[in-house]
């Protein structure tokens, strides 16, 4: 290889790392912009606007939130209990199904599949669902009303059933022949070869259970079941109205002066989405290997 072919590489290799070290940092800048301004005091950030720097460090915004945590506390342990346990139930739902029509031998997987497809492009409607869910179902007020519509999404049952789809068919033919059962192959035989895929499509239906609001604004109204993120759109939709009648506020004889109101904003997301972000690196490994084992099986 010639010098300039090398030198055309370095300079290649330059660009690609230049790219992505700038793409980092745009992805990142947003974070911070608001990590430092739910550490700003509100006078300043009305005074000097947003800066990635306080231009006045304070601590008053998350003074406000957790002077009562025991609705954040509350909320946290709902949206944990959603987020862990549908996550499970989901995946082993989904891996089910995706087993199965997968499975060459299943003389119903094409219809099967066509349907699970089917229901991509239509659905019920919001009303049917909430007779659904309301009516016949009587999972108003409760957290399985949050769990049970993302316990199966037919996106995910084709990304798995592409991901079992590569399994040697040989492997289960020669456990058949071992006398193992149906149940015996995929629990102690197929998801242990589909890990990277359950703990990618984990990852995702995590996020999914864990940024929910709008199942548990439709069926949840005791406060005591308020999961992370109906807690923080309540708060900001009363911020909202603290702001747009600040006249009728004072004229009650209350300071919004003191109210922190952008700054408690940014602190509210950093509470809500911090712990995801801190549970996104010990999935990296396995999201990167889910992404690219299709691939390299192909």
């Amino acid at each position: 290889m010639n010098e300039s072919a090398l030198k055309g590489g370095r300079i290649s290799n330059a660009i690609f790392h230049l790219f992505f070290v700038l793409l980092s940092i745009g992805i990142l800048a947003p974070f911070l912009l608001i990590v430092s301004v739910s550490l700003t005091d509100e006078k300043a950030l009305a005074d000097f606007g947003y800066s990635f720097i306080p231009s006045r460090f304070s601590l008053v915004a998350y003074d406000f939130i957790l002077q009562s945590p025991a609705a954040l506390l509350r909320a946290y342990g709902n949206t944990i209990f959603i987020t862990v346990i549908g996550t499970i139930l989901s995946l082993l739902l989904t891996s089910m199904v995706a087993y199965v029509v997968s499975r060459r031998d299943y003389r119903l997987r094409v219809p099967l599949t066509v349907y699970i497809f089917f229901t991509m492009l239509f659905s019920g409607g919001l009303v049917p669902f909430y007779i659904l869910m309301t009516q016949y179902l009587h999972l108003k007020d409760s957290l399985w009303a949050i769990i049970l519509p993302g316990m199966l999404s037919p996106f995910y049952v084709l990304i798995m059933k592409g991901f079992m789809g590569k399994i040697p068919h040989e492997l289960i033919e020669s456990a058949k022949v071992d006398g193992a059962s149906e149940r015996r192959i995929f629990f102690q035989m197929i998801l242990p070869l589909s890990t990277p895929a359950l703990a990618t499509l984990g990852l995702f239906i995590a996020f999914n259970y864990w940024n929910e609001w709008f199942n548990a604004l439709l069926f949840i109204d005791n406060d005591k079941l308020v999961p992370l993120q109906l807690l923080l759109v309540r708060i900001m939709n009363t911020l909202d109205f603290l702001r747009n009648n600040s006249e009728y506020i004072q004229s009650l004889g209350l300071d919004m002066s003191q109210l922190p109101n952008e700054s408690m904003r940014m602190a509210l997301v950093i509470l809500v989405a911090g712990p995801m972000m801190f549970i996104f690196p010990f999935f990296q490994k396995y999201f990167v290997q889910g992404m690219t084992v299709g691939s390299l099986k192909g």
